[in-house]
This record gives C-alpha cells, structure tokens and sequence, in this order.
C-alpha cells in the first residue's frame, strides 16, 4: 500500500533522511523506532506531504504521492496523527472531528464515521462541546486519532501516539489501534518511542538511526535483536 524509495530529506544544507525505503503491505501495522533525532516524524511528514522530499520517491495505492500537496494526500486516502496531536485548541471536540471529514460531502457515511470514533473512544462524546485544549494529553491523542478517522482513510500516519501521555491511558491507546487495524483493516505506518509496545503490535518494524535504516524485519525478530534490546528496549 505505501511504497517509499530512496527518499532524501534536507532542512538547509542538514541531510534529515538519507536514502530511506521502505514498504507497508495492505492491513499491517508496520512501526519504526529509534532515538530521537533519527528522522522519524520527518519520514511522517514527507509522506504525508507536510515537508518536500529533495530526491527519491513515495508511492501510495499504486500512486505517485511524492511531494504532493497535504491535503489532496489526504484525499488520496492517507492521514496523518502528528507528533504532539496538533489539534485544534480554540474549537471543540466535535468541530476538530468536523476538521477531519473536510474533503468529504457524503452526509451519512460522516454521521457513521462518528459513531464510530465514539465506538473507540467514548470519552469523545461525552467531551462533545469541550474546547479541544481542555482535554487531558490523553484525550487530545484520542481526538487526533478520531479527527485523521473522520477522513475515512485506507492508512494510518501515528507519531509517537504514547508521548506525554500516562501509563494506563497509552495501554488504552495501544488496544484501540489493534483495534482500529483489526475490526475496520486499516493499515497502520507507526512511530513510537515506546518500543515495547510498539514492536509488539506490529507485524513488522524498522530501526531507524540518523536518517538511516540499520534494521528491519519482523517485529518479533526485532524485538530480540541485542542491541534493540540494548538501546530501546532498556534490557542489557
């Protein structure tokens, strides 16, 4: 379904990403780790079409994305969950939803839509009129969840979904993206600090170090590879 190859990205003269490819299969969750600094929210976002790419090549249900605006990716039918949540903080929990069914018009499949964010996350809608920036951490990740939901999309963007947030809530989180992957098929490109968890509800997983690839394969390899265990996995 996502196909990335040999994808530079510079910030100034500073090389981001060096050459990275890699590939996410229909229905997987597929995740990648590693230090912060490494260029995973990068990848993210050149994907995504939020920064531009200064060589190589991003291909997404068999189409050429590569530096395509954001919000016709978007239409494509890939949405982003960006590191830090980004949600709408002056708005509601209902108008951030709104945001993220904005390339649509189909009525009823956006009245399903939030049900169904409501079904994964009833906090939601019992936080409706809320103003977004006076939920917890934990609830503007679920709302950022639901908003790039709202799309309707074929994949899912997640960066660093755990971050900031408290130990029981990011179970709750980590469950409801199994979920999100298994009962609706929806194929999952994840970026977690929490390796752990992150490897395991992954089929397969990347490492990623300065803008390089040193690692992939299955999760469940990766997981016991010694110096993953070592470096992200606080095992010696």
């Amino acid at each position: 379904m996502l196909e990335v190859t040999n994808l530079h990205v510079k910030y100034g003269a500073i090389a981001a990403l060096k050459g990275i490819s890699l590939s996410v299969k229909p229905g997987q969750i597929v995740t990648m780790i590693g230090a912060n600094g490494a260029g995973k929210s990068t990848l993210l976002r050149a994907v995504s079409g939020l920064i531009r790419s200064c060589d190589g090549n991003v291909s997404f249900d068999q189409h050429d994305i590569t530096n395509l605006q954001a919000h016709k990716v978007v239409k494509a039918g890939l949405s982003h969950a960006p590191e830090g949540r980004m949600i709408f903080s002056n708005l509601s929990v209902r108008e951030n939803l709104e945001m993220g069914a904005y390339p649509r018009s189909d009525k009823d499949g956006i009245k399903q839509d939030f049900e169904r964010v409501f079904m994964l996350f009833p906090r939601l809608k019992e936080r409706l009129k809320q103003s977004g920036g006076t939920l917890s951490g934990g609830e503007q990740q679920m709302l950022a969840i639901g908003r790039a939901l709202m799309a309707r999309p074929k994949m899912l963007l997640l960066d660093e979904p755990s971050l900031g947030i408290g130990p029981i809530l990011v179970k709750a989180i980590f469950a409801t993206i199994l979920e999100i992957n298994k009962e609706f098929g929806m194929t999952i490109l994840l970026v977690e600090q929490n390796a752990h968890l992150a490897l395991k509800i992954a089929q397969y997983g990347y490492v990623l170090e300065t803008g390089h690839i040193t690692l992939e394969g299955p999760s469940s390899d990766i997981a016991q590879n010694e110096q993953v265990r070592k470096a992200y996995l606080g095992e010696s």
